[in-house]
């Protein structure tokens, strides 16, 4: 699915389409032959002219002020993280296209995820494949190993996508992926990543279509059904990895002395017997992505060894 430059444009009629005129006090009378808002009712309940907004949409005029988008905004009924959006697209940063090479994981945030055995730890990219982890993350939950992708996993993985690809995952997932990457949906990574799953999944292209845009809470909750150890309730917290562009440090712990506690303490025995299973190259080479971010395969681990024991996220 290749996008156009006009992303102001898209992102307004794509959100226009999804409001109803009975959400913005409009009666629904007549048969309407567009879905949601007429360009001329959002103009109108946003304060400015049909023909301005028109050329908003065409992308004629790209440079609309911070009270027009707020207005628009308020009419959309989009919430904070989809205005912050729509002013970003408006007020796109200049990037300079960045030569392609694989994502590398600091060596000493390596290290520090290494030295968590009581902690199951991985850093996800920018593009949400896992780059690193260590043996208590991979022996969790299959969605933790390096060279995953937790997109592509989620609607092309039957196993994955049976377990976990509910609606609300999986448009949960897309929204987040537009939060991470923003403005720069070019980016040739991201454009490849799109385009394959548009044309293998119908879901995933009508989602992306819907220009949803919600990033991923910064810490919560995660209930996980393992096979060995049985249910496991864990907190998460979401850390930016300075010096790389979007790498963030996951990492799950237990409430103290809770059973769940007892079942990584178990879990992290069995992980023990897996090996130094970290990234795409034990010696501080990482680089999951570039190894095997091509495959929505889970059933080999970084180095080619897969742990014995298989966890599975239920919520």
């Amino acid at each position: 699915m290749v996008e156009s430059a006009n992303r102001l444009g898209e992102y307004l009629r794509a959100r226009r389409e999804l409001v109803r005129p009975e959400d913005v006090g409009l009666p629904a009378v007549g048969r309407r032959r567009v879905p949601g808002l007429r360009r001329e009712e959002l103009a109108l309940l946003a304060g400015i002219s049909s023909d301005y907004y028109l050329r908003l949409e065409q992308g004629r005029d790209r440079h609309p002020s911070a009270q027009v988008l707020d207005s628009l905004a308020r009419v959309l009924r989009l919430d904070d993280d989809a205005t912050a959006h729509l002013h970003r697209l408006a007020r796109p940063t200049p990037r300079r296209r960045r030569p392609r090479r694989p994502e590398r994981v600091p060596a000493g945030i390596q290290q520090l995820v290494m030295s968590w055995t009581r902690n199951p730890a991985f850093v996800q990219g920018r593009y949400m494949d896992i780059l690193f982890a260590n043996p208590l993350a991979i022996a969790l939950s299959p969605l933790c190993r390096p060279g995953v992708n937790v997109v592509r996993a989620l609607f092309l993985d039957p196993e994955i996508h049976e377990a976990h690809g509910s609606e609300t995952a999986t448009a949960g997932v897309v929204a987040a992926l537009r939060a991470l990457v923003g403005p720069d949906v070019e980016d040739p990574p991201l454009a490849e990543l799109v385009g394959e799953l548009s044309v293998k999944s119908e879901r995933f292209r009508r989602l992306w279509a819907r220009h949803d845009v919600k990033p991923k809470a910064g810490s919560g909750t995660s209930t996980f059904q393992h096979p060995q150890v049985g249910p496991l309730e864990l907190s998460y917290e979401k850390l930016a990895v300075t010096g790389t562009e979007g790498q963030l440090l996951v990492v799950y712990h237990a409430v103290p002395g809770s059973p769940a506690e007892q079942a990584l303490a178990l879990l992290s025995g069995l992980a023990g017997n897996v090996g130094n299973v970290g990234g795409a190259g034990d010696s501080g080479n990482s680089g999951g992505a570039e190894q095997s971010g091509r495959s929505s395969s889970i059933g080999s681990g970084a180095a080619g060894r897969e742990p014995s024991p298989n966890g599975w996220l239920r919520s």
